[in-house]
């Protein structure tokens, strides 16, 4: 369970990106995102693993308050999420194996099976065969496709993406939004922040839009 209690959050300067949010989020649920630019959808989003802290209110995950979390306790909480921002941040020098593996080996993980989760994420994402081509060899879906396999190495049981479509092309677009359902279909909770609702319109997600820093429609 995600739970965002009257959090609020202040950016310096005075700039109130998010004023009073109130929602849960249940285990399982596919849940996509919208607002305008600026309505305060990024900002939400990276308080789940705690990339932003909230100026006031908590952000709670299975009832653990994650808004107060130690800086320590930071990379044990995000094992359990997988993060999929607009920007990739591919390792262009690494081969899509070694960009998939990074996680893996940050976590220690051992490495016989850390390769085998790595092989059966790129499987997942329809990648197999391709784990020794570099990215600037791959298209834009397909990196996008990288940074999801990345993401679900760990094997969360949260996924959250901020705008994993954007810059794609229609039919690209379409099976990227086709892989998130396909978690979520697997038990994953999957929080989506999209332009583009009308991508996840044909399985029904609950919908909740932002504007101004304020709910303003579920």
């Amino acid at each position: 369970m995600i739970v965002f209690d009257n959090v609020v959050k202040h950016y310096p300067g005075g700039y109130l990106a998010l004023d009073g949010i109130s929602l849960q989020i249940a285990p399982g649920e596919f849940v996509v995102l919208s607002g305008h630019s600026g309505a305060g959808k990024s900002t939400l989003l990276k308080l789940i693993p705690a990339i932003e802290r909230p100026s006031a209110g908590t952000v709670r995950i299975n009832d653990q308050d994650v808004s107060r979390l130690p800086r320590r306790a930071i990379p044990y909480l995000r094992r359990n999420i997988g993060l999929v921002l607009q920007e990739n941040h591919l390792l262009y020098d690494r081969p899509v194996y070694d960009n998939i593996m990074l996680p893996l080996i940050i976590n220690g993980h051992p490495p016989g099976d850390a390769a085998k989760r790595v092989m059966a994420a790129l499987d997942r994402v329809g990648l197999h065969g391709r784990e020794k081509e570099f990215p600037a060899g791959l298209s834009g879906g397909e990196q996008q496709r990288v940074s999801i396999a990345r993401a679900f190495v760990n094997r969360p049981s949260i996924l959250i993406a901020d705008e994993p479509t954007a810059h794609l092309d229609p039919a690209y677009a379409a099976e990227i939004a086709e892989l998130f359902k396909s978690f979520n279909s697997a038990g994953v909770t999957v929080l989506v922040v999209t332009h583009d609702v009308s991508l996840f319109r044909h399985w029904q997600p609950r919908r909740i839009a932002l504007a101004h820093g304020r709910l303003m429609e579920e």
